[in-house]
């Protein structure tokens, strides 16, 4: 029996929940997975997985090995990578997920560099703007915009984000440009919600040093950011948004921003990844290169002016 096949089949088993989906995402085929399995359990003279119709989970015995496997897989991956031509050049897929705007508008047009500097690394990225479990869905690295809520990954922050407050040109036309945050009382917002928590995003500024949300009447709410972005050139009313999602609709004139002046909080840009990913050469050169990108001048941010509350 290859020991080290074995764990390594058994740990994404745990994480992906299926010999299916384990199989898939070590390359190999499905009988040899379950071969290696089988093979495993006998050599320890443990039951590791229980097995349904429905799912895979790990028994006791197996959450517990499953544990001591990351660790030891961890530390192969780290002498390796410190001793072999591995620490210069990464192989492997790498599999990551981020907002869709984010990937379509910074990611995309850029990631050729990444690939090119790492020609050993095959990228699967996704771009959803749900949340996503990395553990059960496989992903090395997510990128998201707020504050982390799941403090038990690792989080690399990136950016912090300019926002901005911008309308359609028509509903300009028909409401006035709002001059003060006093007059906002006037207008309509477009509201976007979390599709998990169902949390209401409005418009948010820096009043006397703190962060403000300001209820304002809105006759539209989403909870896709192209959806947000959509609604609002069609004049539904005013968005908050990060500037890069709206550089080039501001650029072209489909819309207008407003109330520039104001103090509005950075949205932090953070990279998440599970604790036993921490070490893997592959996570830390495309964090690192992140990192790089994201600090670009003009890509997330443009030169603001000073602000007012």
């Amino acid at each position: 029996m290859d020991r080290f096949n074995a764990m390594r089949a058994f740990t994404r088993i745990v994480e992906l929940g299926g010999f299916a989906k384990a199989a898939d995402s070590l390359h190999m085929p499905r009988a040899s997975v379950t071969i290696l399995i089988k093979q495993l359990e006998a050599h320890l003279g443990v039951q590791l997985l229980l097995r349904t119709t429905r799912q895979v989970t790990p028994t006791l015995d197996g959450q517990a090995y499953y544990q001591r496997c990351v660790s030891l897989l961890n530390d192969l991956d780290d002498a390796e990578s410190a001793f072999s031509s591995i620490a210069k050049a990464p192989e492997g897929v790498l599999r990551v997920d981020m907002p869709a705007g984010f990937g379509r508008l910074i990611l995309m047009p850029a990631l050729p560099e990444f690939t090119e500097r790492y020609p050993g690394l095959e990228m699967e990225v996704g771009m959803t703007d749900r949340p996503v479990d990395l553990i059960r869905e496989g992903f090395d690295c997510v990128i998201r915009g707020g504050q982390p809520l799941d403090h038990s990954l690792v989080a690399r922050p990136l950016a912090q984000m300019r926002q901005v407050v911008c309308a359609s040109p028509a509903y300009l036309q028909r409401h006035g440009v709002p001059q003060t945050l006093e007059e906002l009382a006037q207008h309509r917002v477009i509201e976007y919600f979390s599709a998990t928590s169902n949390k209401r995003y409005g418009l948010e500024f820096v009043i006397e040093g703190r962060g403000q949300e300001l209820s304002l009447p809105k006759t539209l709410a989403t909870n896709s950011a192209d959806g947000y972005l959509a609604a609002c050139c069609a004049g539904y009313g005013l968005v908050q948004t990060p500037y890069y999602h709206v550089a080039e609709p501001l650029r072209c004139g489909e819309l207008v921003e407003v109330l520039e002046a104001f103090a509005q909080p950075r949205l932090p840009l953070t990279a998440l990844y599970p604790s036993h990913r921490q070490m893997s050469r592959r996570v830390r050169v495309f964090v690192d290169w992140l990192v790089e990108l994201c600090a670009r001048p003009g890509l997330l941010d443009k030169s603001a002016p000073a602000p007012m509350s």
